[in-house]
C-alpha cells in the first residue's frame, strides 16, 4: 500500500510513501538522456528527457517506483490489487509494459498536457519483466505541479482521470475513492468552534469524524484533508519540511498492518521532489535524516545509469 501527493505552495512538490513488507534493493537512480531503453513491444527509446527517482536496477534496467524528469513532470506507481488488468497487444496502440510505463511517459512528455495526449495512444500489455519478476498490479499518479492525472489499466482498457485533489492511494478505484470522499464533505468544511464551553471541547474539533485507520480508503481521505488544510504561502525548505509532515499523517508504523504471510507492511521510505529545482529528497523508516540529490549536479548527457 502507498500514498502519493502533489502539493502546491510557493513552489510545486510531489512525493509518496512506499509501504511494503520488504525491500527490492531500491535506490536513487538518475537516467541520463542517452541511456537506451529497450522496449518489449515498441521501438527502443534512445533519446529522452533525463530522469531521477527511486528504482530497483535489475539487469541494468531501472524499475522506477517514482520519478521526475528534468522538466518537472512526475509519476508514481501504487499498488492496485484485484483491479489492475493488463492486456494483449493492440496494433492500433503503442504497446507498453507496465514496468516501462514511468520511463516512457516521463522520457517523452514535458508536462501534463503532453502526457494526456500520449496516454490516449497507449495500451498497457501483459508482458512480465522476466519469468521470475512478474508484473505488479499498479495504478499511477502523474503531475507537473499544476495539474494531476490518475491512470488505471482495467478490464475496459486504459482510463485517465483528472485528479483535482492531487492524492492517490490504492483500492478502491479512483472514481469510487472520490465518491467516498463526498461522505466526509462536512469534515472538510467544518471549522474549529469558538468559545465552546462544553466539557467535550478540544482543539482539533474541526477534524472530528476524519477516518484514522490504515485502509487505503481511509488514508485517501486523511491525506486529502491534511493537504487541503496545509499552508500555501511557504516555500523552499519550509515547504519541503511540511510536505514530509503531510506524508507522515498517513505513514504506516511496523505492527499496524500485517500481510497474510505474517510480515509487517510499513512505510519503507518517503520522498519529496522539488519540481522547480528537480531536487529529490527522501527519508527511510530506520533514519529520519533527509537525504538530497539534485539532478543538476550530474552529467545528463551520458549513456550510463547513475
Amino acid at each position: 500500500m502507498c500514498t502519493a501527493i502533489s502539493y502546491r505552495a510557493d513552489g510545486c512538490f510531489f512525493g509518496r510513501n512506499l509501504d511494503l513488507e520488504r525491500g527490492y534493493g531500491e535506490q536513487v537512480v538518475i537516467t541520463p538522456r542517452n541511456f537506451v531503453f529497450e522496449m518489449r513491444c515498441s521501438e527502443k527509446l534512445q533519446k529522452h528527457y533525463a530522469l531521477i527517482g527511486m528504482a530497483a536496477v535489475i539487469n541494468n534496467y531501472p524499475l522506477y517506483f517514482d520519478a521526475a524528469n528534468e522538466n518537472g513532470l512526475c509519476m508514481a506507481g501504487l499498488n492496485f490489487p484485484n483491479n489492475a488488468v493488463y492486456h494483449n497487444e493492440d496494433e492500433n496502440k503503442i504497446n507498453i509494459s507496465p514496468f516501462e510505463f514511468i520511463p516512457y511517459v516521463l522520457g517523452i512528455c514535458r508536462d501534463i498536457g503532453e502526457a494526456e495526449r500520449l496516454l490516449s495512444k497507449i495500451n498497457l500489455v501483459n508482458v512480465n519483466f522476466s519469468d521470475k519478476l512478474l508484473l505488479s498490479p499498479l495504478h499511477w499518479l502523474i503531475s507537473d505541479g499544476e495539474n494531476s492525472l490518475t491512470v488505471e489499466s482495467v478490464k475496459e482498457g486504459l482510463r485517465v482521470y483528472k485528479n483535482s485533489i492531487g492524492v492517490l492511494t490504492n483500492n478502491p478505484p479512483f472514481l469510487k475513492q472520490m465518491e467516498r470522499l463526498q461522505k466526509y464533505r462536512n469534515v472538510f468544511l467544518q471549522k474549529q468552534p469558538q468559545n465552546d464551553k462544553s466539557e467535550n471541547y478540544s482543539l482539533g474539533m474541526e477534524s472530528e469524524g476524519l477516518p484514522g485507520g490504515f485502509l487505503s480508503a481511509d488514508r485517501f481521505v486523511r491525506a486529502a484533508f491534511v493537504k487541503q488544510k496545509s499552508p500555501t504561502d511557504i516555500g523552499g525548505e519550509q515547504a519541503i519540511n511540511h510536505f514530509f509532515h503531510i506524508l507522515g499523517s498517513v505513514a504506516m508504523p511496523k505492527g499496524c498492518v500485517t500481510t497474510p504471510s505474517g510480515e509487517f507492511e510499513y512505510t519503507r521510505y518517503s520522498c519529496c521532489i522539488d519540481l522547480n529545482k528537480i531536487d529529490y529528497y527522501y527519508t527511510t523508516y530506520d533514519s529520519s535524516q533527509r537525504l538530497k540529490f539534485s539532478l543538476s549536479d550530474y552529467n545528463l548527457g551520458g549513456k550510463n545509469l547513475i
